[in-house]
């Protein structure tokens, strides 16, 4: 593979805050589940109900933009874009089935609604951390 990596302008502004907020939102829902889980406080419950949509509502739109892009680019060969997709696609199946979670009773969402957040803010860490580098290199073939 002739693969050369030529230097690119940054992410565009709408993917960079997509994909850079699904992170942060991850977090803060995975330690609003945390604390609810020790204290059993509602708002607890509430604060990472609304984190969770959020995030999930940046992700369709981040991998959305990603879909478009890496098919426009035809960069689907390339493995980094690749995989940046599919992380994506993986943290938007897990946060919907977390929302699905949070929609329960809030006594009956722990201790999978805290699991879900474990492990959507680690697929968030990747697909934010991945996507941006990936969008900051451009490869020619």
């Amino acid at each position: 593979m002739n693969e050369q990596v030529t230097p690119q302008s940054p992410p565009s502004p709408l993917y960079a805050i997509t994909v850079g907020s699904i992170f942060p939102l991850s977090l803060g829902a995975l330690l609003s589940d945390w604390r609810y889980s020790f204290t059993y406080e509602i708002q607890w419950i509430n604060f990472a109900d609304w984190l969770v949509a959020g995030s999930l509502l940046f992700g369709v739109i981040a991998l959305i933009w990603s879909l478009i892009e890496t098919t426009v680019r035809r960069r689907w060969r390339h493995r980094p874009s690749a995989i940046a997709v599919l992380l994506l696609a993986l943290f938007v199946a897990v946060q919907f089935i977390n929302a699905l979670t949070h929609a329960i009773d809030a006594y009956g969402t722990m201790p999978g609604a805290l699991l879900l957040s474990i492990v959507a803010t680690l697929l968030a860490f990747a697909a934010a951390w991945l996507g941006i580098r990936t969008h900051q290199r451009g490869l020619v073939q």
